[in-house]
């Protein structure tokens, strides 16, 4: 469990009303900033892909015009979660999730050993990228978005996204492309501002009203844990309370919507913390975040939902939750 400082007495009653007024201040600022939203970057979030992968991520998510790094990092997050060795019910194989006959026809030696191995990640992330862009080349001349088309023609195939002369009417084809489009922007680097999540302020009131709450590992409130929660049952709750159905584990959480950098903090942010600062799936506390440097989080077994510094050395980074973001996530990761 993270060490945090604990706030008593006296102490408590003023930090409350200060980071009460910081809360209401960040909102009229944050106001002001709702059409400034970030328009993303070939960037990779901190964190948000494992240091094993982050290299080849950056790399060849630069391949072709059609695909960037983020987009290459939440396709293979969507289809694999990062597990090299897992393995689908239609036989889907490895970190990139090839089926073995489009493997034969589409896998490259991106580490160049001689082989081509669909388990290695060294080969299977490049043959993602040059598989993404050799697509884009088959639907180039197609109206319209053509990083769009290549998502489409990735899930439905080409030939149907050239007859219908863009994305094809089919639902899942279509949820297919808005979910990758969507976890791009969790994975992107932010580039200018962030536009404020609307329904923060409901989550804020949500955890203020559990403050003082015993910890429970594993609590998500529920009439069967007393009402009691840990750290990423608390988050999920006070977001469920608002519309926002976020996964159940602090580390997939983190995907949720954009990241903004520690200057760009606003309240309802979710703040997270980690003994490892390169990797995302190593994250193990969540909180969310009121103003002032301060969360509200359920902390560790003995103690209470309370008010805690976020400045620690195990910070690892932020989440501005939106509901599109949250949506996209996959339920099996």
């Amino acid at each position: 469990m993270r060490k945090v400082w604990v706030l008593s007495g006296a102490a408590v009653g003023l930090g409350v009303s200060f980071v009460m007024l910081l809360v209401i201040g960040v909102y009229v600022i944050a106001g002001n900033l709702a059409n400034s939203v970030g328009q993303g970057s070939v960037g990779l979030a901190k964190g948000s892909v494992p240091a094993a992968y982050q290299a080849l991520v950056q790399r060849w998510g630069n391949l072709c015009p059609a695909i960037n790094p983020a987009l290459l990092a939440a396709q293979l997050y969507q289809e694999s979660g990062w597990n090299p060795k897992v393995v689908s019910p239609a036989d889907a194989r490895g970190i990139a999730q090839f089926i073995p006959s489009t493997w034969a026809s589409h896998g490259v030696d991106g580490d160049g050993d001689g082989d081509r191995d669909i388990w290695d990640p060294n080969d299977a992330i490049p043959s993602a990228a040059s598989y993404d862009c050799e697509l884009a080349r088959y639907v180039k001349s197609v109206p319209g978005d053509t990083t769009n088309n290549m998502l489409a023609a990735y899930n439905a195939g080409a030939d149907r996204v050239i007859r219908a002369g863009g994305v094809p009417g089919i639902t899942e084809t279509q949820n297919y492309v808005k979910r990758i489009r969507s976890l791009e922007k969790s994975f992107a680097a932010p580039v200018g501002r962030l536009s404020p999540t609307q329904q923060a302020a409901g989550a804020i009131a949500f955890a203020q009203k559990k403050l003082g709450t015993l910890y429970l590992w594993g609590g998500d409130g529920t009439p069967e844990d007393g009402g009691r929660f840990d750290c990423s049952g608390l988050t999920k709750a006070a977001y469920e309370s608002v519309g926002i159905t976020l996964p159940r584990v602090a580390n997939d959480q983190y995907n949720a919507g954009p990241h903004p950098t520690r200057d760009q903090l606003l309240p309802g942010d979710l703040v997270f913390f980690s003994d490892d600062l390169t990797n995302s799936r190593a994250i193990r506390h969540v909180g969310i975040y009121v103003g002032g440097g301060y969360m509200i989080d359920a902390p560790r077994t003995g103690a209470v939902i309370r008010f805690d510094p976020i400045d620690t050395p195990d910070y690892f980074g932020a989440t501005r939750v939106t509901e599109d973001g949250a949506k996209a996530l996959p339920t099996r990761v």
